[in-house]
Parts: C-alpha cells; structure tokens; sequence
C-alpha cells in the first residue's frame, strides 16, 4: 500500500484534533506546542484518549491541556530516571572496579580467563572495544596513562570511567566466576542473577531516558529476573502473572528505589516521583502500579 497521507500546516493539524472530538481550551498555546514538539510526536501521548483507533475518535471530555500534561510528565519522568540511574551506574563502576582489581589486579580486564564468551558477547569484540575507546577517548587522565604507561589498557578503575552503561552491563554479566559476580552483587544485598538482569534492563531504560523516548506507560521489551527471595523486594515487586503488567515501569522504578536506598540514605526519589504524578494528575495503574503501591515497604513515606 502507497503512504498518501499529505503533510498538514499547524493550524490544519489542530483542526484535525478537534474535528475528532478533542477540546483545545487555548488555541495559540497548543498551536506552540504542536510546532515545537511534534503532532506525531504528541501522538503517543493522546493515543490512550481514543475511543476508537480506527476512527481515531477521542473520548468525550479529552481535552490537549491533559494530553499535553501527560507529556510534560513523561519528560520530567525521563529526567528523575536519568539522575537516579547515575548514581546507580557510578555506584557499580565503582565496586565492579574494586572487587575486581582487588581480586585480580588492576589490569583484571586484560585476562581473558575471568570472562566468559555468550552469544551476545563475547570477550575478544568486547576488549577491542575498550582498547578503540582508549584509543580514541580525550580525558586527561586517558591521555596521561597512553603518555606514560605500556599496558594497553589503564587500570580497571580509570578504564570502568569511560565504559557505557551497555558495556559495563556486559562485562559484569560475563564474569566467569560466580564468586566474582556475588562480591558485587552482596553490596546491595541481591542475588548476582537479580543485579545482572536488573543491569541490563536498567541500560536499556536508560538509552529510552537519553533518546527522549515515550516512557510513561511503555511496555518495556526487556523484563529482568525477580527475586528467588520473598524477603528481598518481594513485599515491595509485583509479580502479576500477566505478561504486560511485568513489562510496564512499575517493578523498574520499585527496583531502582531499592538501590538508591543502597547508595544515598538521604535521595528524595521517592518524594519527587509522587510529586511529579500529583502536580500532573497522572493515574499510576497505566504505569503498573497496583492499587495498594503507597503501602508497600519501599514506597512508605
């Protein structure tokens, strides 16, 4: 089938919206926003309005100042995420890091022997990586070890500082060693499965974050391990038998809550993500949130 749809002005794109039943209270207002982010854009955010797709009808009452809010809310989402996610991502660096050039020496990244090849990864693409990125990479303290030093890889501690999230994900994921992977993992008192799936799940949302991806009620592709554990998250996670109820942000946000906690006694995350839904009036069930998600552990104020 050939695409016919032609391209519409501002104007004739709000027209459009409204012939299909959405109320529009301050037209100039929403004639900015339709240019400055996009109506395909904004069609993620007003598709859950629609009465019928087919028609792409809206419910009665579905104004653009709601669909315009659940956006707002997303972004600000994205952001809350990002800043949580750093200091999850730094805190591991740091301890795969130390456990590991502890155990093994500083150039623990060198010995093929400690990694172990899958067939998503394997350990020879995965150091010609890291010897491209050192090779490439301008930091000062890069340069200064390719200045003065004859290993081609800094020590594990400076080399984790320019990983991604994706590449340290993998390299902790294909430790050969359990006992190297649970000297991680028991620093936020988790099963080594649990932290490595979490990881990799966590990269992905972050990649999400970074790409300004719609993430408010998305269905995530990738779903990680849950405890074997009742007693670690298990009062706190759901673990709905429904495929899409597992996908959704709710048990991404709960896990992530449960590391923060780990690593900064004193984060307002949870505070600020209540906030958040509050000042935009968003119904958490469309994130997966069960009904009774204030009373559980890890969400008590």
């Amino acid at each position: 089938m050939k695409y016919d749809k032609p391209a519409l002005t501002y104007p004739e794109q709000l027209a459009r919206l409204k012939e299909r039943g959405m109320q529009v209270g301050d037209e100039p207002r929403a004639l900015h926003y339709l240019a400055h982010l996009n109506y395909y854009r904004l069609a993620a955010y007003w598709l859950p309005f629609e009465d019928d797709h087919a028609s792409h009808r809206f419910r009665d009452g579905t104004r653009f100042e709601t669909v315009l809010d659940h956006y707002l809310f997303d972004r600000e989402l994205r952001l809350l995420l990002l800043d949580a996610i750093e200091r999850v991502e730094v805190s591991v660096r740091g301890h795969f890091a130390y456990q590991i050039g502890s155990r093994h020496g500083p150039h623990a990244l060198l010995q093929s022997a400690l990694f172990a090849d899958s067939n998503r990864w394997n350990y020879r693409n995965g150091l010609a990586g890291l010897l491209r990125d050192v090779q490439s990479n301008r930091e000062v303290f890069i340069k200064h070890f390719r200045d003065q030093y004859q290993e081609p890889l800094p020590p594990i501690w400076a080399t984790v500082e320019i990983m991604s999230f994706g590449q340290l994900s993998k390299w902790i994921s294909h430790l050969a060693h359990r006992e190297d992977r649970n000297a991680i993992s028991r620093v936020y008192g988790l099963d080594e499965r649990l932290l490595i799936s979490f990881l990799h799940h966590l990269s992905v949302v972050r990649n999400h974050c970074a790409h300004h991806a719609r993430l408010w009620n998305r269905e995530l592709a990738l779903k990680f391990v849950l405890p074997r554990d009742p007693r670690v998250l298990g009062d706190s996670l759901t673990a709905q038998a429904e495929e899409s109820a597992q996908r959704k942000l709710y048990n991404t946000l709960t896990t992530l809550l449960y590391l923060l906690d780990c690593i900064s006694r004193h984060h307002r995350f949870c505070e600020h993500f209540q906030e958040l839904m509050m000042r935009y009036g968003i119904d958490p069930q469309h994130m997966g949130f069960p009904a009774n998600w204030r009373s559980r552990p890890l969400w008590r104020e």
